[in-house]
């Protein structure tokens, strides 16, 4: 690389870097956060991600009889996923790897069911977006309604907007039994609420953290739709549906990586619609729905996994 050419990209990061730190949620902060990924590379392979190295596998397979699905979790116990609804009627769906549909559990008395994670022995939390409220509860050994009077739960009525801009997100921390939970707009937030499942039952010590500085100064996106924490790298991977996209923090927040949910920066046959929810297996492939009912799967490609395995 010639040493004009290469000041002359520098000059040209630097400018793009200016106006990330105006706009950082426009166009110029995802060109800037796809730049840095392309420059410097992995620069951890042993303990990021690496979303660059995701392609997709299911490409919008749509859940017959669905509509308006907008979260969806792993469950490792029954290895199958569970997906949450916020049409008519509000419900969580369990899916199969595949995206096909094998039971219901009707949701009665919530407002607007968003986000889902699974906590482990069969517990849930959801998040009724327009309460900004969290709810844990037990699946049922069979399908059948849940009850929102039923549940334990924990509002956090900060910043709340009469425009459905409220939490759309959740995920969990079973390590540190703590739960992110993420607002979606005006403006994007970032909470974490450390001992809840831990209080049910016993003494009450919950600490609520506002983390929207990790949001402010590494994620480049206009909105916020879903989150998901990742145990084996203590990595946060954070959704947006306006910016069609997905960010990968660490665990301080900074920055490492980003994927482009658009056709034309990938393989994707069609942009992802309205990208709502995501998680990733114990295996370490990536899921995404896609309002009304698209199931979306991406695997790591074959460099990315052979420079995993020769780190181990």
């Amino acid at each position: 690389m010639s040493k004009t050419w290469k000041a002359g990209v520098l000059l040209i990061a630097a400018l793009v870097g200016i106006s990330v730190v105006s706009v950082h949620f426009g166009w110029h902060g995802q060109l800037y956060a796809h730049w840095h990924n392309s420059w410097y590379g992995n620069q951890a392979p042993d303990k990021n991600i690496w979303l660059p190295d995701y392609k997709v596998a299911i490409d919008g397979k749509p859940i017959p009889g669905i509509t308006d699905i907008s979260g969806i979790a792993y469950d490792p116990e029954h290895d199958r996923f569970l997906g949450i609804t916020n049409g008519v009627p509000m419900e969580i769906l369990a899916l199969t790897r595949d995206g096909d549909l094998l039971e219901r559990y009707p949701l009665i008395g919530f407002q607007d069911t968003e986000g889902i994670a699974y906590m482990g022995k069969g517990r849930v939390v959801i998040v009724d977006e327009r309460l900004q409220r969290l709810h844990i509860f037990t699946l049922p050994d069979t399908p059948g309604p849940i009850r929102a009077e039923q549940t334990q739960s924990l509002a956090i009525e900060i910043n709340l907007s009469e425009h459905n801009k409220g939490f759309e997100g959740v995920t969990y921390d079973p390590a540190n039994d703590r739960i992110f939970a993420i607002k979606e707009r005006d403006p994007r937030q970032l909470y974490s609420v450390t001992g809840m499942l831990g209080s049910i039952g016993n003494q009450m010590q919950i600490r609520i953290k506002d983390l929207t500085t990790w949001v402010d100064r590494s994620v480049f996106s206009k909105d916020l739709s879903e989150g998901y924490y990742d145990p084996r790298t203590g990595h946060l991977l954070l959704l947006s549906e306006q910016s069609s996209n997905l960010t990968e923090l660490d665990q301080q927040g900074n920055f490492v990586s980003i994927l482009s949910l658009r056709a034309l920066a990938g393989d994707l046959k069609h942009t992802l619609p309205q990208a709502e929810g995501m998680t990733m297996d114990s295996a370490g492939e990536l899921y995404i729905v896609s309002e009304p009912n698209l199931f979306y799967r991406f695997t790591q490609s074959k460099a990315g996994l052979s420079a995993s395995a020769e780190k181990h």
